[in-house]
């Protein structure tokens, strides 16, 4: 569905964004991958797309520093041509009560999840334009609909990306691009494994203890979402069946938002 397109995904060396660079590529798109890791683990992500017959290309921006951003968007296009298709993913997390929150940290955490989507969505959206072509994915997350304490900044932040996404989708509206947002619940990606360790290590439970308690507050279904669930979504909003998916906040929680 996607051969000859190429589609950038943001934080796409681990969870989410590899799962979702895996299920764009095995329809045909050639693949910018940016996140963090090892030469050599950056290295097999890559040769594990190129076997699905798609080229790739790696870029190291840090999402917090919008001259690497317009870097590693110049780079794509030297590249490629032009992104078909944009994936928002990159973030990071940190808890704490509000009046102990590093203002360091909320800064980095709304700089990574919030205002770097902005820097990619402003540098792509021309070339989108001009061919009357694209889709905007925002991985925001159900935070984006609802709250939870001693999450300001990550529930800040993901709840700009959703009206972030509203704005985009209707000053597009009248053209071949999409902007929607994925809103996510549990994935057992990094990030929620650090949490889960937390926990277990606060409250002296197992892991296994650890991982219901942290499901059971929230996550109705008690099963954790899987980036291959999230790929496939995301390959859904790129095809023809989803062109007048605009705008929309996608939860995919297990009955989070439900209750």
């Amino acid at each position: 569905m996607l051969k000859g397109k190429t589609a950038l995904v943001t934080g796409s060396t681990s969870g989410i964004g590899l799962g979702i660079a895996r299920a764009l590529a095995a329809e045909g798109a050639n693949i910018v991958l940016n996140g963090f890791g090892d030469a050599s683990h950056i290295a097999a992500i890559e040769r594990e797309l190129r076997e699905r017959g798609v080229q790739t290309l790696y870029h190291g921006a840090d999402m917090s520093k919008p001259r690497e951003i317009e870097d590693m968007m110049r780079a794509a296009e030297s590249a490629f041509g032009r992104i078909d298709v944009l994936v928002n993913n990159a973030g990071i997390q940190h808890v704490a009560s509000i009046e102990d929150f590093p203002v360091e940290r909320w800064d980095a955490v709304i700089a990574i999840n919030l205002s770097s989507a902005f820097h990619t969505i402003r540098l792509a959206l021309p070339k989108m334009k001009a061919a009357n072509w694209g889709r905007i994915i925002n991985i925001a997350s159900v935070h984006g609909l609802v709250a939870s304490a001693q999450k300001s900044a990550y529930v800040a932040a993901k709840h700009g990306i959703v009206g972030l996404t509203k704005v985009v989708a209707l000053e597009t509206a009248q053209t071949g691009i999409t902007c929607n947002a994925i809103c996510p619940g549990w994935v057992l990606t990094p990030l929620v494994q650090k949490q889960i360790d937390d926990r277990a290590a606060r409250d002296r439970l197992s892991n296994d203890e650890a991982r219901r308690a942290l499901l059971g507050e929230k996550q109705p279904s008690l099963q954790f979402v899987t980036p291959e669930q999230l790929g496939a979504l995301a390959v859904f909003l790129c095809s023809d069946a989803a062109a007048q998916v605009r705008g929309a906040a996608w939860n995919v929680d297990g009955g989070w938002y439900a209750q």
